[in-house]
């Protein structure tokens, strides 16, 4: 019986690794702490020109409207 006061002191020392290690000192972050899921989120999608592109080798607009839209992306 002289003992019980161990469990007390262990389970604090946990509860204060936890919420250290939640609070971003350890592994375990919250969501809002990952700002870079958002930067490589946009490495993925497409340039203006690289879309360009795809819609002319698409037919979708003319050699014209290709060099006119690519002049005014790459001025």
């Amino acid at each position: 019986m002289g003992g019980m006061w161990i469990l007390p002191v262990i389970m604090l020392i946990v509860m204060l690794f936890f919420l250290s290690s939640f609070f971003g000192r350890g592994d375990f972050r919250p969501p809002w702490h990952d700002s870079h899921k958002h930067q490589e989120s946009n490495k993925g999608s497409e340039t203006a020109l690289e879309i360009l592109k795809k819609r002319y080798a698409k037919g979708e607009i003319s050699k014209e409207e290709f060099e006119r839209m690519k002049s005014d992306l790459l001025s």
